[in-house]
């Protein structure tokens, strides 16, 4: 057994349940590419100002969760703990804004990283899919991206997850109804740090889950009654379209969710089997982040699912996805046959068939062990005899049938009887 194990609170993915954390990120990306979205990927480390001015100084990934490290020439860094600051900063470098076709729509996998207490559901380090539309103001574009993240868990089959919708305002009325809430907040038995965050960043407060602060929080000013008309007409339209798409969601007047930069559309994806750890995935509208980090006028719109969440969420509705096999060829080779079946092998493979052979020069029953542990549809079995014939065995790993095949058509047989 190895010296060294995970770190606390991060997780290995081994076959074979790695595949179904393969198939959530195909699933949850499909939609976006089919609607535009191009590939992004950022460094897993960023400069550690850009997630302190673009998240917020006052959240709890700042203060308490990041992983920062300084290198020898002095420059500090943090792993990065979201994606949408990382992938701002990465179309501000590239001068996405300045090629025209806005908005600029990008997708991204990957793990992040942040200091938790770790428990089921949440981890130190855990995986998202995310997507992000940069560069236009429209809430057709806050719809969309509901719409999709949707589609992708209907298509995993996931039914049992609801969408919580709010405003949050903009920089016209927000600040009136900051002012309202800390004078509310104000009159409460807070803990120091607390009331240190109600002078920061109010909003904040709201999202705090200990139960002693939300009971005093019963009665607080609430934000859909300060928004400007402005930022009312936007909420409606984002709610007519998601509506006409015959997509349910839940108005939620106290989702807040735990960023900074968020303004105007917020959402996020709960799931009820979840336990504590309910949220799968969420997002919204940041139409001031690109100037936080030093950047042009950008109002852009983004989200990012859990990969680990969206698992444990199929795990909690008892879905088994359906994950076809690895391998659809495995080849076996008895006594001096070895070299002639593996460049079998690798002519199935040249010809768009998943081939896999029996190494190590086990015996006829240990390779067929290994050959119905694979999965395969087929497997080959030659020995020298079969192969100064001029043949090879294929045997249907389903039927049981097994019959003499010219090695000269093992890859258009094995072809045609997939097709």
């Amino acid at each position: 057994m190895s010296t060294f194990k995970a770190p606390k609170g991060t997780y290995d993915l081994i076959p074979p349940y790695s595949a179904k954390y393969l198939a959530v990120r195909d699933a949850i990306s499909a939609p976006l590419r089919k609607a535009g979205y191009g590939y992004i990927e950022t460094p897993g480390f960023e400069d550690v100002n850009l997630f302190a001015r673009g998240v917020g100084e006052s959240t709890d990934i700042v203060t308490k969760e990041m992983f920062t490290l300084t290198t020898k020439g002095g420059t500090n860094l943090a792993l990065r703990p979201e994606g949408t600051a990382s992938v701002l900063r990465a179309a501000l470098e590239a001068s996405l804004h300045k090629q025209g076709n806005l908005p600029a729509k990008l997708w991204y996998s990957g793990s992040y990283y942040r200091y938790e207490r770790p428990q089921k559901g949440r981890y130190r380090h855990f995986s998202q899919v995310g997507a992000e539309a940069i560069g236009s103001e429209d809430p057709a574009l806050d719809a969309e991206l509901i719409i999709l993240a949707d589609e992708a868990y209907r298509t995993l089959g996931l039914s049992n997850f609801r969408i919580l919708l709010n405003s949050l305002g903009d920089k016209e009325c927000r600040p009136v109804y900051r002012e309202a809430l800390q004078t509310f907040l104000r009159g409460l038995d807070l803990d120091e740090e607390t009331v240190r965050r109600a002078e920061i960043n109010p909003l904040r407060v709201l999202d705090d889950k200990r139960p002693e602060v939300q009971k005093q929080l019963v009665g607080a000013p609430v934000l859909r009654d300060y928004l400007c008309d402005a930022c009312k007409a936007y909420h409606e339209e984002v709610r007519g379209l998601i509506t006409a798409a015959g997509v349910v969601f839940e108005d939620d007047e106290k989702l807040v969710r735990g960023l900074d930069y968020y303004t105007r559309t917020t959402f996020e994806f709960v799931h009820d089997g979840l336990g504590a750890q309910s949220a799968v995935g969420g997002g919204g509208r940041y139409d001031g982040l690109s100037e936080m980090i030093g950047g042009p006028a950008l109002p852009s719109v983004g989200w990012a699912l859990g990969v680990d969440r969206t698992v444990l969420a199929l795990e909690a509705e008892g879905i088994e996805l359906d994950i076809p096999a690895t391998t659809t060829v495995f080849a076996v080779a008895l006594g001096e046959a070895k070299p002639a079946v593996f460049g079998l092998v690798t002519q199935l493979r040249k010809a768009g068939v998943a081939a896999d052979m029996s190494y190590g020069g086990k015996g006829l029953k240990g390779a067929m062990k290994d050959a119905n542990r694979s999965g395969a549809r087929f497997a080959i079995v030659a020995g020298e005899r079969d192969l100064a014939e001029g043949v090879v065995q294929l045997k249907d790993m389903e039927s049981g049938e097994q019959s003499p095949v010219p090695v000269t058509e093992l890859v258009d047989t094995v072809r045609a009887r997939l097709a």
